[in-house]
């Protein structure tokens, strides 16, 4: 992102223009509604996302807050969101 801000979650690809990581890099420990992960606290490096990912996509990727999850939800164009460098 150009302004260096974060708003894709890195486990799960979900984008709703909330900012998750400032320009900084800092998290503002926001919870994503569709994976659950907290920014900061399980997606602070590479391997940790991918592993809670792989856990997401192993449990059947449900939704932690079900009520916000689109009716034309797309599981893999979600995934296609996640920042190059965290997939």
């Amino acid at each position: 992102m150009e302004s260096g801000l974060e708003t894709v979650c890195r486990v799960c690809g979900l984008d709703v223009g909330e900012v998750r990581f400032d320009e900084h890099g800092l998290a503002l420990f926001v919870i994503c509604e569709c994976c659950g992960t907290e920014s900061g606290v399980s997606d602070g490096i590479v391997a940790q996302a991918r592993r809670v990912r792989g856990h997401w996509l192993d449990a059947g990727s449900t939704w932690f807050e079900p009520k916000a999850r689109p009716a034309e939800w797309e599981l893999q164009q979600q995934l296609r969101n996640i920042p190059p460098g965290w997939r």
